[in-house]
């Protein structure tokens, strides 16, 4: 028995990493693709947020349809479509191919990652096993989201930037073999899918994005940057208008009695704002700074990957001894100070000295700050509302990563000084002045983070963790 849940573990360890790895593992290829395909710099946020987007505006509604045909049929059908996608993505001859794939991929993850932790919760019941199981869980969230910039370092140098993408086919493939022989098959309670919720969501995100994205080079009194904009936020408010009549809505706003659950899910967006953000611009600074090659890139990030194991190493011990709000305090200071450590690295960095601490100190902070919040998350929801909680905590992960991102580029690459571009040295100390733009809106997002955490989170007590219930 014990055999038996290890390999589902693994296996949907596996899936998960793949869900995350593919929200990062762009990011050291951008130069490489933007440069190919001849993207303008304002449109290459879409290249992350289309996933994340998809993968978040569906992620309850693939929950959902896991209840209704069974978690491992749709995870398999998420694995399938998620394998097609990331083909297609590799064989882009365009920006708008690229990013349509890239929307599909976060469609197949939206199947995948709530089926994954539903069989995840069934397998392992509440209690110390469990605690664990979420504990390895939220580390690999880290893990992935870092582990995917030093791949794609590896592989945009060594092969092409369109690897980053093939790399995925084998292992969906492998993965569509194993998944009968490994993973059990369940149901949950049949109930109709709010398509129109999910449209809505996803609609509305997008067409704030899009505003966003536009407003870089046309600005906020551009008609379309205004008319997307409305557009958008007004879908999204109709959407919460919706969801309160349906009778089976795609978020159950009930759901969010659970004070530790409703303060979570926004640290959660924020947290995710941080993460994203760092890691597109980072990626930026160390090739159009620096002057680091894909691979060099890619190995920068190695520290930060270790750290963050070290940091869910760190979360999974201390939680179960001290309160987990305190643990997630402790990892956000780390999370600051790593920001403002990149705010004050200058166009002449070394790396050793000015980039080195920092992915130090970021890693460690990340890693415990997701095991923390996983925790947090299921503190005090009833077993039958675990899965909705999941799909809830999910949904802000991959939307607070797509808008975080989103602003912070509108804000950062609006701000370009005009330097003559045979002028390298200008054009470097131009470049560090706009990616320093979006390492402080990063720092925000983290500073606020952390007083919702100091003002809603409940304590999260050792005993509040073991009971399910909260402090």
């Amino acid at each position: 028995m014990v055999s038996r849940k290890w390999s589902v573990l693994v296996f949907l360890g596996v899936s998960q990493f793949m869900v995350f790895l593919d929200v990062s593992i762009v990011n050291v290829a951008l130069p490489s693709i933007e440069e190919a395909l001849d993207i303008r710099e304002g449109n290459l946020p879409y290249v992350v947020t289309a996933y994340g987007t998809l993968l978040g505006g569906c992620l309850l509604l693939g929950s959902r349809l896991a209840d209704r045909f069974g978690r491992r049929t749709v995870l398999q059908c998420g694995l399938a479509l998620f394998g097609l996608a990331s083909l297609i993505a590799g064989l882009a001859g365009d920006q708008v191919v690229l990013f349509v794939s890239r929307g599909v991929q976060g469609v197949g993850a939206a199947l995948m990652a709530p089926s994954a932790l539903a069989i995840l919760t069934l397998t392992y019941r509440e209690g110390d096993d469990r605690n664990k199981a979420l504990g390895v869980w939220g580390g690999l969230t880290g893990l992935a989201s870092v582990a995917g910039v030093v791949l794609g370092g590896v592989v945009t140098d060594l092969l092409d930037w369109r690897w980053v993408f093939f790399v995925n086919v084998p292992v969906t493939v492998l993965a569509l073999v194993v998944a009968p022989r490994v993973l059990p098959e369940s149901h949950g309670r049949a109930s109709s899918f709010d398509l129109v919720g999910s449209v809505m969501l996803t609609g509305g995100l997008l067409a704030v994005i899009s505003a966003l994205a536009r407003a870089i080079e046309a600005g906020w009194g551009d008609q379309l940057v205004q008319v997307a904009g409305i557009v958008g936020v007004v879908v999204l408010v109709a959407f919460v208008g919706v969801e309160t009549r349906v009778r089976d809505p795609l978020i159950p706003f009930e759901v969010f009695a659970s004070r530790a659950l409703r303060t979570a899910n926004i640290v959660t967006v924020l947290l995710l704002g941080v993460v994203v953000t760092l890691f597109f611009f980072v990626s930026l600074f160390l090739q159009q700074v620096l002057e680091l090659s894909p691979l060099a890139t890619g190995f920068a990030y190695l520290p930060l990957a270790l750290t963050v194991v070290l940091g869910a190493a760190i979360a999974s011990g201390l939680t179960g001894r001290v309160s987990a709000k305190f643990v997630l305090l402790v990892g956000f200071a780390s999370i600051l100070v790593g920001t403002v450590l990149l705010r004050l690295a200058p166009p002449e960095s070394s790396y050793w000295i000015d980039m080195l601490p920092a992915f130090v100190l970021l890693g460690t902070g990340m890693g415990i700050a997701f095991v923390c919040l996983q925790i947090a998350a299921q503190s005090d929801v009833s077993e039958e509302r675990a899965g909705v909680a999941a799909g809830v905590i999910g949904t802000s992960q991959e939307l607070g990563g797509s808008l975080g991102v989103a602003v912070a580029a509108t804000i950062a690459f609006s701000s370009i000084p005009v330097v003559d571009d045979t002028d390298t040295v200008a054009v470097r100390i131009a470049r560090t002045e706009v990616f320093h733009q979006a390492f402080v809106v990063a720092a925000v997002y983290i500073v606020v983070a952390a007083v919702v955490a100091v003002w809603q989170m409940p304590a999260l007590t050792p005993r509040a963790q073991d009971d399910g219930v909260s402090a």
